[in-house]
């Protein structure tokens, strides 16, 4: 993060870094600092430097904040589906930024609510996936799906994992779910160790509302719905998980001609 921030305010670029990551790199007073939560209303471009977790954080300021900016990934942790950036091309791709020579890809975003009582006790944004899972207890988990108002199915399992086609190489695929392509416009509803086997992921289109209620006994309970793995809600009897298309985008920053497809060559090892 240094690096870049040496090397982008040599050539005239104004940098603002988080306050976290500031003060864990030391770096005093040489940038301006501001909060994650808020630093995307003050930059043209978001630069996440880290694993996929990292990006997921800082997209979900960018989102949260409304603020419309695009996020570039810099791999500097493990596995990285959404990091782009090697840090080896760092330099190269800055230089991209600067002059130009970049490209966004659209990315679908979800919306999750949790409705309680009739009012709404947490809403958030996720690129990735919501999932309803137990907490610390490993009891089977019980939830009624439906979508557009339509009874889908009664799914007894450890949890539920409903995500985008951004989020199905994530915790969706180490679930048994399928990958699908980052353009197609889909959700993908599934079941994590579901107890029975006809349970099955199955793949919804992106416009459809989908709505879970987990049948829970008494109150509290240690089932809680995640938001990217950034955000948790504990749940209670008599809640509803509604989630929908968001009415916003996250904007993914580009600099190699990289595809998705060698992407998934490359961390899944095909044909070798």
């Amino acid at each position: 993060m240094v690096d870049a921030a040496e090397w982008l305010t040599a050539r005239g670029a104004s940098v603002v870094l988080a306050q976290e990551e500031a003060a864990a790199a030391a770096t005093g007073a040489r940038w301006p600092t501001a909060p994650r939560e808020g630093i995307a209303k003050d930059v043209d471009v978001v630069i996440a430097f880290g694993g996929d977790g990292t990006l997921l954080s800082a997209a979900s300021a960018v989102v949260h904040a409304n603020a419309g900016v695009p996020v570039l990934g810099v791999h500097l942790g493990h596995l990285g589906f959404l990091t782009e950036v090697r840090r080896a091309e760092l330099t190269d791709a800055l230089a991209s930024v600067l002059e130009g020579r970049t490209w966004t890809e659209t990315r679908l975003l979800l919306e999750g609510r949790i409705e309680r009582a009739g009012s709404i006790a947490a809403s958030r944004f996720a690129l990735n996936d919501i999932v309803i899972t137990r907490g610390t207890l490993s009891r089977m988990l019980e939830l009624d799906v439906s979508v557009n108002g339509e009874h889908m199915s009664h799914v007894r399992a450890d949890g539920l994992i409903v995500a985008t086609a951004t989020g199905s190489t994530a915790y969706n695929l180490s679930a048994g779910g399928p990958v699908v392509h980052p353009s197609v416009d889909a959700v993908i509803l599934t079941p994590i160790a579901p107890h029975t086997l006809t349970n099955r992921p199955i793949v919804l289109p992106a416009s459809a509302e989908i709505v879970l209620r987990p049948l829970l006994e008494g109150a509290p309970t240690d089932v809680v719905a995640t938001f990217d793995g950034q955000f948790g809600a504990p749940l209670q009897s008599g809640d509803a998980v509604v989630i929908r298309r968001a009415d916003r985008v996250l904007q993914l920053l580009r600099t190699t001609t990289r595809t998705h497809f060698d992407m998934l060559r490359e961390k899944l090892n095909w044909n070798r």
